[in-house]
């Protein structure tokens, strides 16, 4: 009782009789203006008497936010001169569209308060005693619009571009043939949310919310196939974008190219209220890197739910599009919803068997930055039950060269009966498998894993039941699933079978550090022993993303993981069918060392599923060999490879 009294008489003091400024601090910022997103700003101070561990710098925006509601925070002890009482950091920040202010505190041990931490349970920093400010500091007001990606429309020779802009006045998308003949302009439409829309905190309430901007949409038409068209963004009045350029699909190259992964969150140049996602700026790297290898060649990305991480903080959705863009403003970038979008405690469709499965992972933002920031082909939607505007994206398809892409919702219904079931029967159902030998399904929580996902269960029962059927009959290749923040790929597999079926892939390792264990030994269940089915051909923890090549004859699909940039597991698929493994490679556990079951495992061997039999008699025959190579190759293998480390937790 005391300690909430205490509590209680610490904020009522800070919030209404306000902390003092030192007169003597100096603090102050290398530029008032800044002219672009991600232009670095470098603060300098001095004079801090007795500096403590604890002191920081606190992000503002807009200016007048609550001292507790800061966007983010910098100790002063990032700078190596801190304890001199002098120092400077030097950060990039994108335009929000309101002014900021930076500010200096003094924070020590004794005034830690247990009940506010961040996402990672460490102790927020409390604004009780403010030594300095910066004088208000913003964008230029013709700075052009953020946030630029591109979108397949389903329809043949058309691209979508968005954007947002601070004004919500008449923007254009001026585009063709080459950056000084961008002589065809079509008009975008506009639209925003508010935080009325929001459906629970903090994307509700005033420490998550911020101004989302205006969501610009519009679509380049009359493109002709497989052409390199320029295209900018924006208006006379409020400024234009860089000049950007992306090649138009065409559907008679007889190729399809994609990048592809899950959960891939975005990176901060400050602390904030959650965790964010650090390696998400290599797998942009990489994939940048891939994308400008490409040349000519048209290719799209893939990003199966758990996209930004926001959970209700606005800004991180700012920080993921301007991460995105140099690859989004390139190539189409398409999404599907995943739990840490969408999933709220009164989201309409929450069965019995799902109480414990839908949960608070969306932060109150309801699917709304997802639907309206993002605008996928189809018209799939799903009421909120709410004044929010309905839920959009869920299930959609389209062809993209040889190969069919559908995209499905694990958050929304998915039984038999439902509009999402009848979609995908439908469509399955129609593919014309001369023009696209290849079929690819794609949702975030996956029907297959070997992770410790035990809160899970009852939905990929569900989806084994009512969704497999429709993978199986309809003769599906690829099914790629995220929320598992690893890599796993199984046999080509039908009820836990290897042998036919599609070959499923978990992807969701393209950025979130938070790793289930995996699938712990019956018998050893607080042991590190993870014994790896043999319908689990290759699993990895290493952060990454995947690459899929397609002709009419194969379609080849590789793991590239972060630290090197190179290929770690492949599988091919022929067009017939068949199924052909690549060379299965390094198996990881997740203290970094090769699993010492040897089930599920080829050595070096290469072989195809429909050759099993032969195989295991093969495999008999060296099984002496083969023991005595593997001490030999695990040393090798940890001498010259250095595995990202990651955190361990339940939580997707």
């Amino acid at each position: 009782m005391m300690m909430n009294s205490s509590i209680t008489l610490f904020f009522f003091l800070t919030i209404f009789i306000g902390p003092s400024i030192s007169e003597s601090v100096s603090l102050s910022i290398s530029s008032n203006s800044l002219s672009k997103s991600n232009n670095s700003v470098t603060i300098n101070w001095s004079r801090v008497d007795s500096p403590s561990q604890l002191d920081w710098i606190g992000i503002y925006s807009p200016p007048n936010s609550s001292l507790y509601n800061y966007i983010g925070y910098l100790y002063l002890n990032t700078s190596p001169t801190w304890e001199s009482g002098s120092g400077s950091i030097t950060i990039p920040l994108i335009n929000l569209r309101s002014k900021y202010k930076l500010r200096i505190f003094r924070w020590s041990e004794s005034e830690i308060i247990p009940t506010r931490h961040d996402h990672d349970h460490n102790p927020l920093p409390q604004p009780k005693h403010l030594l300095a400010e910066t004088e208000e500091f913003e964008f230029e007001q013709r700075h052009g619009p953020d946030q630029i990606h591109l979108a397949l429309t389903g329809e043949v020779g058309e691209i979508r571009v968005m954007f947002v802009s601070g004004h919500g006045k008449e923007s254009v998308v001026r585009y063709g043939s080459g950056p000084d003949r961008m002589d065809q302009v079509v008009e975008t439409r506009v639209g925003r949310y508010e935080m009325e829309d929001m459906c629970d905190s903090p994307a509700n309430q005033s420490v998550g919310w911020r101004d989302p901007g205006f969501i610009h949409d519009g679509v380049m038409v009359n493109l002709k196939p497989g052409k390199r068209y320029f295209y900018k963004v924006g208006s006379d009045a409020g400024g234009w974008s860089n000049i950007f350029s992306f090649v138009s699909p065409d559907e008679d190259s007889g190729e399809t190219i994609a990048f592809l992964y899950g959960d891939m969150g975005t990176a901060t140049p400050y602390n904030t209220f959650v965790r964010t996602q650090d390696e998400s700026i290599s797998t942009i790297k990489w994939i940048a890197r891939d994308i400008e290898s490409l040349g000519d060649k048209p290719a799209m990305i893939s990003h199966i739910g758990d996209i930004s991480y926001a959970r209700g903080y606005s800004w991180l959705w700012d920080h993921f599009f301007n991460q995105i863009e140099p690859v989004a403003s390139k190539v189409p970038y398409h999404v599907c919803i995943g739990n840490h979008e969408y999933d709220w405690p009164l989201q309409p469709w929450k069965p019995d068997w799902a109480m414990y499965i839908y949960a608070k992972d969306g932060g109150g933002e309801c699917g709304i930055p997802y639907s309206l920031k993002f605008n996928m082909p189809g018209n799939s939607s799903e009421s909120t039950g709410s004044r929010a505007p309905a839920t959009r994206n869920l299930y959609y398809s389209f062809n993209f060269g040889v190969v069919h892409f559908v995209y499905l919702s694990t958050e929304t219904n998915f039984l038999k009966g439902s509009k999402q079931y009848e979609f995908l029967k439908k469509d399955l159902e129609s593919v014309d498998r001369v023009k696209t030998p290849f079929v690819v399904v794609q949702g975030h929580r996956p029907m297959y894993t070997t992770s410790n996902e035990v809160r899970d269960r009852p939905i990929r029962e569900k989806m084994l039941e009512h969704l497999e059927p429709l993978l199986v009959d309809n003769n599906v290749n690829l099914a790629l699933w995220g929320h598992v923040h690893r890599y796993e790929r199984f046999c080509p597999i039908n009820n836990f079978t290897c042998g036919s079926g599609p070959v499923h892939v978990v992807i969701g390792m393209a950025g979130q550090d938070w790793q289930p264990i995996w699938e712990p030994r019956p018998n050893h269940l607080t042991d590190p022993i993870f014994p790896q089915p043999a319908r689990s051909i290759y699993r990895g923890g290493e952060f990454g993303y995947t690459k899929l090549i397609a002709n009419k004859e194969k379609l080849t699909f590789t793991y590239i993981g972060n630290h090197d940039g190179e290929t770690h597991d492949a599988v091919e698929i022929l067009a017939s069918g068949k199924v052909i493994n690549g060379e299965i490679t390094n198996m990881m556990t997740d203290e970094g060392k090769h699993s010492d079951d040897s089930r599920g495992k080829s050595g070096k061997t290469s072989y195809s599923w429909y050759a099993l039999g032969a195989a295991v008699v093969l495999f008999c025959l060296l099984s002496g060999y083969l023991v005595g190579l593997r001490s030999r190759a695990k040393k090798e293998t940890v001498t010259n490879k250095e595995w990202t480390p990651v955190k361990t937790t339940e939580e997707a």
